[in-house]
């Protein structure tokens, strides 16, 4: 659990009621967008979120920080959001359900509002075709692929919200992938760059940055067990092996952030190591941040990177295992 959050739970703890409301502040566009995948209804998410947050506060004498604060708040998220839609499904049992008009689903999905007309219609179509799309999955598969695709959980954070085994994590994952690509066919290389700004709430006036890291493992040689097939992961793999020279790049590690320019995101990564990311300014689309990796008192690489929605900085890491450990950070200047 990271050292802030882990202050100000403790201090709420303590009898600080002011001290839960960073962690909402941090937390809450998650938590809406979690909401939403699962309800399908803006104003509900909402409902959700706040409730979500309500429990969180009110259970928190028994939070022992075994698990990351933010896992544990999201499976208060997606419990409270799924039994919403069941008690839903009732009253449409008993009452009768009506269709809602694709007019309002564009009310849902934002524009650009740099793009020509012609551009802005071609995304408005493949926007209510993804909408669509995921409504036509299973609740479980519409969850975990905004666990892991736009929130950005590992494997493991992901096992916690939903509290399954981390296999289970892995082939229900493989498989909703595999069922979303069968249903968007020639839309799946759009597909990952609209989720986010299709399930993102309202912008809010706080400057703020949306970044995120995949942690690589590079090795000459096969894994004994291959990794299930990472459609993002093969879109760059050429790019990777021209920039390396390595033959096989495995995900070991995912993980996401929202955070305001000037402060610090910590993660421990794969190999004991801490990897500090603080985003210093945003230019147009492009966001530069400060990175710092450290093994114990060892600081291995300090650099200054710039990463954008659609171009990655990837950086070549220390050994580990058999290989070297590369990581992908991505970015964008308007998580809200």
């Amino acid at each position: 659990m990271g050292q802030d959050d882990q202050a100000l739970i403790q201090r709420c703890q303590a009898g600080d009621v002011a001290a839960f409301e960073p962690l909402v502040e941090k937390y809450r566009q998650r938590v809406w967008r979690i909401a939403y995948q699962i309800v399908r209804d803006r104003e509900e998410a909402w409902d959700v979120s706040q409730e979500a947050f309500i429990r969180a506060y009110q259970s928190l004498a028994s939070f022992r920080g075994q698990s990351a604060f933010y896992t544990w708040l999201f499976r208060i998220v997606v419990n409270l959001a799924t039994d919403r839609v069941r008690q839903r499904a009732a009253r449409g049992r008993a009452f009768g359900t009506e269709r809602v008009p694709d007019t309002e689903w564009d009310g849902a999905l934002s524009d650009d509002a740099t793009a020509r007309p012609d551009e802005e219609a071609a995304r408005r179509e493949q926007r209510r075709r993804l909408a669509r799309t995921l409504q036509e999955l299973p609740p479980n598969f519409r969850t975990i692929i905004v666990l892991s695709d736009v929130e950005g959980l590992s494997y493991r954070e992901i096992a916690e919200v939903l509290n399954i085994p981390v296999g289970t994590v892995m082939s229900r994952l493989h498989n909703a992938r595999k069922r979303f690509r069968e249903l968007l066919k020639p839309l799946l290389l759009v597909a990952l760059a609209l989720l986010s700004p299709w399930w993102a709430p309202p912008a809010r006036a706080q400057q703020a940055v949306s970044f995120g890291a995949r942690i690589l493992l590079a090795t000459e040689a096969p894994l004994v067990q291959p990794p299930l097939v990472d459609e993002q992961l093969q879109r760059v793999l050429a790019r990777l092996r021209q920039l390396f020279r390595y033959r096989e790049y495995t995900t070991l590690e995912r993980y996401r952030a929202d955070v305001p320019v000037g402060v610090t995101q910590r993660w421990v990564i794969p190999g004991d190591r801490q990897l500090d990311i603080m985003p210093e300014s945003v230019v147009n689309s492009a966001v530069r941040m400060r990175l710092r990796l450290a093994h114990g008192n060892l600081v291995e690489l300090n650099a200054n990177i710039e990463a954008q929605p659609n171009r990655w900085a990837v950086i070549g890491g220390p050994p580990y295992n058999d290989g070297v450990l590369i990581i992908v950070i991505w970015a964008h200047p308007n998580p809200g």
